[in-house]
């Protein structure tokens, strides 16, 4: 089979297409023939070595989190039904930039039926995080929601659950297309973070009264940079890194106003769901036709290394996939 493995850390170069022998699933596990691959920002962290401390890879490896295909074959003990079904399987954070991979059975979700296989993958990982960070935000009818990184995975889903929920939300991304994006899944206004005043037209925006709640998809200081516009009693929920790290904000000055602040770490499941139990909330919202994920980039498993280079520099408008 064909394969994408890091052969090191370092930058995408070091992403390389390689054949290997076909694996064969064991006790209680079954092979999947990979329609298409997931490719995060997550992903492009780890190849470059920054993500150890909660990621620990050691090269090479063969990048790649989840993925959707058909079951192939089926190993001894599970359970001969999964022959031939469309499937969504997590691999944990090896092995997805494949033709085919084996994962435990109870790592498989069924493709819902009437939902697109690229749909169902876009809403497996980005889905489960915006279900949770609904639940976080408490988005409330007419209130106001800034989404950094509003076109993103994740954040045009939040964006659509916000404006589900009845709140106005102020998309914020950094290129025209973006922000079109972001305004076609339900953002009431956006904003581009890039220029100098985009803080006070979110103020303008607001009649000066700041926002409700941030849901920052973007970290470093672009986040840190937002926390000031939360109103007194609100909420910044933090889950992105795409500007190195989490935002860190003054937890004093979060007490003193108010706000609370939880970052992704911080985040409970729903209500005791776990990761899967929210992946499936995602998927029914989406085969309901009441979330519509984004796929910006589509390329063949070869061209792992342009993927990675198009997330890093922000070019992707929605999700990444990697199809064999």
């Amino acid at each position: 089979m064909r394969a994408v493995r890091a052969v090191e850390f370092g930058g995408p170069e070091v992403l390389v297409p390689e054949r290997f022998p076909d694996p064969e699933p064991g006790p209680g596990e079954v092979a999947v023939a990979v329609e298409a691959a997931n490719v995060i920002h997550l992903d492009t962290l780890i190849r470059a070595g920054v993500a150890g401390d909660s990621f620990p890879v050691t090269p090479p490896y063969v990048p790649g989190g989840s993925v959707v295909g058909r079951v192939r074959d089926v190993g001894p003990g599970s359970d001969p039904a999964w022959a031939g079904v469309a499937v969504l399987a997590r691999t944990g954070h090896q092995g997805g930039y494949a033709e085919r991979i084996v994962v435990p059975e109870d790592a498989l979700l069924r493709v819902p039926e009437g939902l697109g296989h690229h749909e169902a993958l876009a809403l497996l990982i980005d889905g489960a995080t915006a279900m949770l960070l609904e639940h976080a935000a408490r988005f409330r009818p007419d209130t106001w929601v800034l989404v950094l990184a509003a076109a993103g995975g994740a954040g045009g889903l939040i964006v659509q659950l916000a404006r589900l929920a009845g709140a106005r939300v102020i998309g914020a991304a950094s290129t025209p297309g973006k922000r079109e994006t972001a305004h076609s899944v339900g953002a009431t206004a956006t904003v581009d973070y890039t220029t100098p005043d985009w803080r006070e037209r979110v103020l303008g925006i607001t009649g000066g009264a700041g926002v409700d709640v941030v849901v920052d998809g973007a970290g470093g200081t672009l986040g840190e940079s937002s926390f000031d516009l939360v109103a007194t009693g609100g909420r910044f929920i933090g889950y992105g890194t795409a500007g190195g790290s989490f935002a860190e904000v003054d937890r004093d000055e979060a007490a003193r106003r108010g706000v609370t602040v939880l970052d992704l770490m911080d985040l409970q499941e729903q209500e005791g769901l776990s990761r899967v139990d929210l992946a499936r909330l995602a998927l029914e919202e989406g085969r309901e036709g009441r979330l519509r994920p984004h796929v910006g980039m589509t390329l063949p498993l070869e061209r792992a290394a342009e993927a990675h280079r198009a997330l890093a520099e922000r070019r992707v408008v929605g999700k990444v996939f990697l199809v064999p």
